[in-house]
């Protein structure tokens, strides 16, 4: 080995090494916003008996919090661009903090409601401007390693959000869902402002008022749209949130594909074969993963009356397995590419989805370990690898842009998972009562139906991962000048 070679390994240690500090601000705030978004769920049946109202109206907890989320996720480039990375990242977790500790004062569910969306006003851009942060920091040859650490909250804190949430409902109170942030906030604003570097600002040109105005509007009402498709595709709600989102769609479409410079979110980047290729796969399997972590709580609390605790305990081996692969799946990344990476995980995605399909709510948890840890295995495996193929396929000069309008897409891919599935669950068990079934066994019959159903999703998504390449690099992309390269930064 040369003295050359080995000091280069030395410096690319050393810059992993100074990852470290910047790389714990960002995970603790991530961590903290995705696992409030899981952790209200468990929380609504006592939120209706505390505040003496009906479901539908606590459940617009969950609903504003997502629509807010949806509102502002294609803004997070944009303001990253004008007034820097850092500064906006710790602005949304301060604000996301400021919102829980109102959420723990709220008196009545609305303000419990009120203080939901500003939470989400600033958790909407986390995630978003965290992953461009990172990508723009990591060595070139260890984007998939880095990446795959910031993976590991994306995945645990869902997993872990029922187990902790669960725990506080039956043996504390709601109220410190909300009041366990603060702590976790302060830590992240703290260690975000001494560790987070200042990245260069891109240069932005004014202000997309028009842009700004139809980007909300149009992601907000499709992702209230399709939440709504859950209970009836035909009802006005439904079809009042389609119209109007699918309306402002269009418009924004027009609007930003006729901005020649620094729209304010980058469609022409679906230009791009590798990247459009990625992205479509993306949809599939997040409608796949989100689909199946939102159907196994609800088949363990209906299907077989455990508790909200003992539910989320059942879905750890989930949880770990994702933790175990997640950095897996960044190191193979960074070695092979994208392609057996992804596939891989989307092969055992489906094998768990399968399994799934042929458990009754007579069977015991120890039978859920498998497919649940094949589960975890499958997302930490598929789900940071094809995220960073994405943004390695679009130009450097725009990857908070890609990292917004990826965001924005997986909001509305969640919300029609669970839109969907919600449907087709809802459909097999009027079927199978209606068939002559006990409502246990229609109820089993019909989790299994659905589950087979995100199998031949799962199929789909792993045929189509076999058509990724490495990337070939645009540059930079101004509406005139596009200049290929190989992948790398």
């Amino acid at each position: 080995m040369s003295l050359e070679t080995t000091e280069k390994e030395q410096d690319q240690v050393t810059s992993l090494k100074k990852l470290i500090a910047p790389l714990l601000a960002i995970i603790v705030g991530m961590f903290m916003v995705i696992l409030d978004g899981t952790a209200m769920n468990v929380a609504l049946p006592g939120l209706v008996t505390d505040f003496h109202s009906k479901i539908s109206v606590v459940q617009w907890a969950v609903t504003g919090y997502a629509l807010a989320q949806a509102a502002v996720i294609p803004l997070a480039g944009w303001l990253s661009d004008r007034f820097g990375a850092k500064r906006v990242f710790l602005f949304s977790v301060m604000m996301f903090t400021i919102g829980s500790g109102l959420c723990a004062l709220a008196s009545g569910i609305d303000q419990l409601i009120l203080f939901r969306i500003i939470q989400g006003l600033g958790g909407g851009m986390v995630a978003p401007i965290a992953m461009a942060f990172t990508y723009r920091l990591s060595p070139p040859n260890k984007v998939g390693a880095v990446m795959g650490m910031i993976g590991i909250p994306m995945l645990l804190a869902p997993a872990l959000g029922p187990v902790l949430s669960g725990w506080l409902v039956d043996y504390a109170s709601w109220h410190w869902i909300f009041l366990i942030n603060l702590p976790v906030g302060v830590i992240a604003i703290l260690v975000g402002i001494r560790t987070l570097p200042n990245l260069a600002r891109q240069s932005v040109p004014a202000l997309d008022f028009l842009g700004m105005l139809l980007a909300p509007i149009a992601f907000a009402s499709i992702t209230y749209g399709v939440s709504e498709g859950g209970t009836s595709w035909t009802s006005f709600k439904t079809l009042a949130g389609l119209i109007v989102g699918a309306a402002a769609l269009i418009l924004f479409v027009i609007t930003e594909l006729r901005k020649k410079k620094q729209p304010l979110l980058e469609l022409r980047v679906f230009r791009s074969g590798d990247f459009t290729r990625g992205i479509i796969v993306q949809w599939i399997t997040q409608i796949a993963l989100f689909g199946t972590m939102f159907l196994i709580p609800l088949f363990l609390q209906q299907g077989k009356g455990f508790s909200a605790f003992h539910s989320g305990l059942t879905t750890l081996p989930q949880a770990i397995a994702a933790g175990i692969f997640m950095p897996i799946g960044g190191r193979l990344y960074d070695r092979f590419g994208a392609r057996p990476v992804v596939a891989t995980g989307l092969v055992f995605v489906t094998s768990s989805a399968f399994l799934l399909s042929g458990i009754s709510a007579q069977d015991g948890a120890e039978k859920l370990i498998l497919p649940l840890a094949l589960l975890g295995a499958g997302m930490g495996l598929s789900m940071m690898p094809l995220n960073t193929h994405i943004i390695q396929s679009a130009p450097q000069n725009i990857v908070s842009r890609v990292t917004s309008l990826t965001n924005s897409a997986q909001q509305v891919m969640m919300s029609f998972a669970v839109a969907g599935l919600s449907t087709i669950l809802s459909e097999r068990f009027q079927e199978h009562v209606q068939n002559g079934s006990k409502p246990l066994q229609a109820l089993s019959s019909s989790f299994g139906d659905t589950f087979f159903v995100l199998m031949g999703i799962a199929i789909i998504g792993m045929i189509l991962s076999f058509l990724l390449k490495r990337p070939k690099k645009i540059k930079e992309i101004d509406g005139k000048t596009k200049v290929p390269a190989m992948a790398g930064r």
